[in-house]
Parts: structure tokens; C-alpha cells; sequence
């Protein structure tokens, strides 16, 4: 079994910033793909930031030049830097992992609040 554990969430004004952390513990083999992704209230999950194990990585349009994602695989974690907050950034942000053999695991979800 695969937990993921996330932290750092919270409230922010707008301009502001936060980062959140992400670390896997249990049956971790080799990873894949991991990063994050964000629900809104009445919205559709959505890409938020993924790295991969050939150090690739990808962000929603959104957030782009915005947020950053770092990865210490070796650890099996990973960290979101979001600078320049916005309102419409509010959402529960989840961590997410891909293994090439185990399967796809979700955390809990951290909330992030963005005030106007």
C-alpha cells in the first residue's frame, strides 16, 4: 500500500505565496511520474505540475510561470513552489504518483485558499 502524505497548504493573500510537499512511504518500487493536482469547488480536476524519472516536466496553462515543481525521487517526494497567487488558485491540491509497477496512488489533499 502507497500513502502519500501532503503538507504546506493554506491561506494566502493574493501575491503571495506557498509551497507545498509531497512524500510517498510504503510499497514504493520505481516512480514514474509524480506531482500535483488541484479540484475547485464545482470544477473538474485539473493538472496543476507533473515530474517525471527522465526529469521531464509539465504544468497546467494556468500556473505556468507561476508555480514550480522540484523532485527528490531518492526520497520519493516532491515540493510545489507557487509564487504570484491568485484568487482563482483556490482548490484542494492533490499529490499524485504513477509507478511503473504499482499502479497510480492519490493523497488526501492539502487546501489552498487565495484571498482577494
Amino acid at each position: 500500500q502507497v500513502r502519500l502524505v501532503e503538507s504546506g497548504g493554506g491561506l494566502v493573500e493574493a501575491g503571495g505565496s506557498l509551497r507545498l510537499s509531497c512524500a510517498a512511504t510504503g510499497y514504493i518500487f520505481e516512480i514514474a511520474v509524480m506531482g500535483w493536482y488541484r479540484q475547485a469547488p464545482g470544477k473538474q480536476r485539473e493538472l496543476v505540475a507533473v515530474t517525471t524519472d527522465t526529469n521531464m516536466t509539465d504544468y497546467g496553462d494556468s500556473v505556468k510561470g507561476r508555480f514550480t515543481i522540484t523532485r527528490d525521487f531518492a526520497k520519493n517526494s516532491v515540493s510545489l513552489q507557487m509564487n504570484s497567487l491568485k484568487p482563482e488558485d483556490t482548490a484542494v491540491y492533490y499529490c499524485h504518483l504513477v509507478q511503473y509497477r504499482g499502479g497510480t496512488s492519490w493523497g488526501r489533499g492539502t487546501q489552498v485558499t487565495v484571498s482577494s
